[in-house]
């Protein structure tokens, strides 16, 4: 089973402890946040905000947030949703597997049954065929 590699400039960097915290602060936030918000948001990290104007503006290069100007303010969003990187991420590191049959089976191996039954259910709704 070969899958081909992917390569998407932006995002193959991997982010750091600081970067992730603020994505996941995007993720959970009901809409675009200017960098106040953000440092208001992460009030209890205690961080300045230059160094959270310089995650987002990294976030931003990088492709994992997109910014729209509002008056004199960059308000900062997610370019794709928690799921959606969590599954790029998984056919990365599928297709970064030597031997892509092995690293399935050890992930099965992993799955609670609850998720093998989710994985079951989304593997039989993808062969039939949609109306």
């Amino acid at each position: 089973m070969s899958r081909p590699r992917r390569k998407d400039p932006g995002n193959d960097r991997p982010l750091g402890p600081l970067e992730s915290a603020v994505m996941n602060a995007l993720w959970e936030a009901p809409g675009p946040l200017t960098v106040r918000q953000m440092v208001d948001a992460m009030g209890e990290r205690g961080l300045a905000y230059t160094t959270v104007m310089t995650v987002l503006d990294n976030l931003h290069r990088k492709g994992w947030a997109e910014r729209d100007l509002a008056g004199r303010a960059y308000r900062y969003r997610p370019k794709a949703s928690r799921e959606e990187r969590v599954g790029q991420l998984m056919a990365e590191a599928l297709s970064s597997a030597a031997d892509q049959h092995a690293a399935l089976a050890r992930f099965v191996d992993t799955m609670t049954p609850e998720e093998a039954a989710a994985l079951r259910e989304l593997l039989d709704q993808r062969g039939t065929p949609k109306p």
